[in-house]
């Protein structure tokens, strides 16, 4: 028969806590023998109090061969190095072996190293991970070539951002109105139905499609036509706008290149200006004589500046005459120009009788913006051609290369392979300049635009291009593309429209700040701008000669510098 299980007595300590005292134990009470012979000898117990800290209830951790360790005086509770309680096994000590029989290793470093030895796991080598880590090197290893590329010399330390100036000067006489930043302007949307046209005027000739065809293995030469006048008029010197006035056919009036500056001002960087008027009921926007918007920029979005030198052939400025020189010259290059040419209701309204012209037809077109306020613009396109035997019109623009070190990108090893990488380079460095063309085959009704990529033959000679590809995009697609939303470019311009509405008549103009997204609204006197000064180019002599084509540089310094823009006088 199996016995109970006898439990011992456990004694009461009504003095604190833990076992009692033994001493007091035994002289104290009755039962002092069974109690002193429930509790094991020699073991140390610690009194506590309600207050004391009682630390780790037990320490594996400690290690009393160290000397140099500091010692914690609430480890003392677990010290039984003293207690002959609990005797050393010498027999246990002297029949442990190690199975490993080999001597420890060596410390590789000195005494230090093996304290700094983690055991660790093996890593798996992730194949995407190292994919990663091989694109960021060979990104930062570009990134470190194009900017070497882009310093001119290597001891030379990285140039600061450009100050740009004002594209007019701010007069002391001017009241400041309002102010806009830029960020409002993304937010607002405008729908506008489908525009009628109302007049039809000049004449196009015929787009040549061998162009299409054209490569940087054979690339043309870029031809001057010096004899063919181009016409830079404002909207209250068009006399066919006046006329339009006249007859109550709209209520603001402006062009494709004045629309397309507000419709694009969120991407703009460089300053501009456009002067309203307001008249009676009437909404003019004009641009002043040697503006700005009569010049292509350069350049603008890009985060490599240009040289701030204005004699540079580099410069802001240089580049912009550069580059409308260009893209006036082969908007007519690439035509048939064979005497064969589409003709419209009315001859060039800004031609005199027998004078040679560019060929360009002006659409004035309406668009209707409110129940009782319509917009009539003029809008430009270049070229004409015949599908189907159905015509469409063309807008035909030219990109320029100047030198390789700002874009990164060498047109001539990368249009055949890479046409794409050299788009996207151009979208980054010319955001506006391409939206602001796109803006414009759109308001224009063109079927197809024209992008011409022109290049320098040499990159320190600005007189001498050649022509090494010519690509055509739908306007719509090629808006989606680069993002550009057309319900947000009308509701730019029909916001500026309803703020200017609310002015009193008088003259103001809107400028873009030179060194903030924002534009503010100035009201001027009514002569300003009237007797502007209109800023020579510099002298054949003065002027940055190229290595080459010495002959003809007198010949085409005057063809450069001067965009040929004929002033017509409205009251003719």
């Amino acid at each position: 028969m199996v016995g109970g299980l006898e439990i011992g007595s456990v004694p009461f300590n009504p003095e604190g806590w833990g076992p009692p005292d033994l001493t007091n134990t035994a002289t104290t009470a009755a039962s002092s023998n069974t109690t002193s012979n429930n509790l094991p000898l020699n073991v140390p117990f610690a009194p506590f109090s309600r207050s004391d800290k009682l630390g780790r209830i037990a320490d594996w951790t400690r290690n009393f061969n160290n000397p140099g360790r500091p010692k914690n005086p609430s480890d003392s509770v677990f010290d039984f190095s003293n207690d002959e309680s609990f005797p050393p096994s010498a027999d246990d000590d002297s029949s442990f072996r190690i199975v490993d029989s080999k001597p420890p290793p060596k410390p590789r470093f000195g005494p230090k190293w093996r304290f700094q030895q983690q055991r660790q796991l093996p890593q798996r080598r992730d194949e995407e991970v190292e994919a990663r880590k091989r694109e960021a090197e060979k990104e930062r290893a570009r990134r470190d070539r194009l900017y070497h590329l882009n310093r001119s010399n290597a001891n030379q330390p990285r140039r600061e951002a450009a100050v740009f100036k004002s594209s007019v000067d701010i007069q002391p006489e001017w009241n400041m109105l309002d102010q806009i930043p830029f960020s409002t302007f993304s937010k607002l949307s405008f729908s506008v139905p489908e525009p009628e046209d109302l007049l039809l005027c000049g004449g196009l000739e015929f787009y040549d499609r061998s162009y299409d065809r054209v490569t940087p293995k054979n690339e043309r030469r870029l031809e001057r036509f010096k004899n063919r006048n181009f016409f830079k008029v404002t909207t209250t010197d068009d006399p066919v706008i006046r006329r339009l006035a006249n007859e109550d056919k709209a209520t603001v009036f402006a062009t494709d290149a004045i629309l397309s500056t507000l419709m694009c001002a969120p991407r703009s960087v460089y300053s501009w200006d456009i002067v309203v008027q307001r008249v009676g009921n009437k909404l003019f926007f004009d641009k002043r004589d040697g503006s700005q918007l009569d010049l292509l920029s350069v350049h603008e979005t890009s985060q490599e500046p240009l040289p701030e030198a204005k004699d540079d052939i580099n410069s802001a400025y240089s580049l912009s005459v550069e580059a409308a020189y260009i893209n006036q010259n082969f908007s007519q290059q690439v035509l048939i120009r064979d005497g064969n040419e589409v003709t419209f209701d009315e001859p060039n309204p800004f031609a005199n009788e027998g004078e040679e012209v560019a060929s360009v037809a002006y659409r004035y077109r309406r668009w209707k913006l409110d129940n009782d306020m319509y917009l009539v613009a003029r809008c430009e396109v270049q070229s004409v051609v015949e599908v189907n035997k159905q015509r469409s019109f063309l807008t035909l623009n030219a990109l320029n290369e100047f030198d390789v070190k700002y874009s990164g990108v060498d047109w001539r090893q990368k249009l055949e392979t890479q046409r794409g990488a050299v788009l996207a380079t151009e979208l980054k460095n010319n955001a506006n300049k391409l939206a602001k063309w796109t803006s414009q085959a759109l308001l224009a009704g063109a079927d197809l635009m024209k992008l011409g990529y022109v290049s320098r033959v040499h990159p320190r000679d600005h007189f001498n291009h050649a022509i090494l590809a010519v690509v055509g995009y739908k306007p719509r697609e090629f808006a989606a593309q680069i993002n550009l939303n057309t319900s947000n470019m009308w509701g730019i311009v029909k916001s500026i429209v309803d703020l200017c509405m609310k002015l009193n008549e008088g003259k103001y103009v809107l400028v873009k700040d030179p060194s903030k997204p924002q534009v503010r609204i100035y009201e001027v006197p009514p002569d300003a701008f009237e007797n502007d000064y209109v800023e020579e180019p510099l002298p054949e002599d003065e002027q940055v000669q190229p290595p080459v084509e010495g002959a003809e540089v007198a010949e085409v310094n005057a063809a450069t510098d001067d965009v040929e823009v004929k002033e017509v006088d409205a009251q003719a």
